[in-house]
């Protein structure tokens, strides 16, 4: 069973994923290898569903069968999950001092299409309208058990991003904890509030719409700009201009809108950049902290143009080496394909 484990110093929990073990002698001993290209051997191809563990939810034709071909959406449970659903959210002591928990959880898969080698970029926008439906609808779901703190939606795309199959998919995964990470951006937004009785994400996307110069569109209400310090060349965020501080109360239209934006958005990435490796995250309030004034939830897109070395490591200090007002303006005169 895998295990969360907090890290004394830094309050940082990590995942001891026993479900993907590798003995210590197997690390190093490959070069890092692209991942399979093949219809024939892709689990995640329509053909193949008894290859996959059983389907969650599919967007389906009528009448067809569960785990069979005549989907368009397939939700998964992932085969080799970071957290499983078994366990309890009970904080244990080792000398107490180690803190450890059961590595309770969910780990989804959204297979995205049925066509093996399209992308977002390249889908039709009814395609990926259902794929960002999929993700509310799961989303949803995993907020409402009481077992979970976060959900967290994320897209793997490409070798340098992680991605360990070729087909379209994305991910969600539900944890008992609020990590650190996620805790500090959260905290850091309070404090903004305390001071100035405004989220602070309310006054970013206000003032990048006025200045226009790290805009790369926006529709009615929503808005995709380069952030004003990029951590890396061409760092998108798309946010909602109304204030909402989670995913999950995104009304069906308005995720048919986003849908729309993210295409254009990896439409264009896709062009000018040549398909690049890249990770979208949606980031979102803790569920149990739905609907409070001072967090904004919102999708950072960041293609893996750029490697992160020593200084960024030690530093926390991230170098670009691309302007984000000239990333907004090349993005703004690339044509989504």
């Amino acid at each position: 069973m895998p295990e969360l484990r907090q890290n004394p110093a830094t309050k940082d929990w990590v995942i001891i994923a026993t479900e993907r073990a590798k003995r210590p002698e197997d690390i190093g001993a490959g070069t890092v290898k692209q991942p399979p290209n093949k219809v024939e051997t892709c689990p995640f191809c329509v053909g193949h569903e008894g290859r996959t563990p059983n389907e969650i939810l599919a967007y389906r034709t009528y009448g067809t069968q569960k785990n069979s071909p005549g989907w368009w959406i397939r939700i998964i449970p992932n085969a080799f999950p970071a957290l499983i659903p078994q366990g309890v959210p009970e904080r244990n002591k080792i000398e107490d001092f180690f803190t450890y928990m059961d590595g309770l959880g969910e780990h989804e898969v959204i297979i995205e299409s049925p066509d093996h080698h399209q992308t977002i970029a390249t889908m039709e926008p009814k395609q990926v309208e259902e794929i960002f439906l999929a993700y509310r609808e799961r989303y949803q779901t995993l907020s409402r058990d009481p077992r979970y703190e976060m959900v967290l939606l994320f897209k793997n795309h490409g070798i340098a991003a992680g991605t360990s199959l070729h087909h379209p998919h994305s991910q969600i995964i539900a944890t008992p904890i609020t990590p650190i990470h996620v805790r500090n951006r959260i905290e850091a937004a309070m404090h903004f509030f305390d001071d100035n009785g405004t989220c602070v994400y309310c006054e970013m996307v206000a003032k990048e719409l006025k200045l226009k110069e790290r805009v790369v569109m926006e529709s009615d209400n929503f808005v995709a700009f380069e952030p004003f310090a990029s951590r890396a060349p061409f760092e998108t965020w798309v946010m909602p201009k109304k204030h909402h501080s989670s995913f999950e109360i995104i009304s069906a239209e308005d995720t048919k809108e986003l849908a729309f934006i993210m295409r254009s958005v990896l439409g264009k990435l896709h062009v000018s950049l040549n398909n690049p490796d890249y990770n979208y995250v949606i980031r979102s309030a803790p569920v149990h902290e739905k609907g409070v004034e001072y967090y904004h939830w919102h999708i950072m897109i960041l293609p893996r143009v750029s490697a992160v070395a020593g200084f960024e490591l030690g530093s926390g200090i991230y170098i670009n080496t691309v302007i984000p007002e000239a990333a907004a303006k090349f993005l703004r005169e690339t044509a989504a394909r």
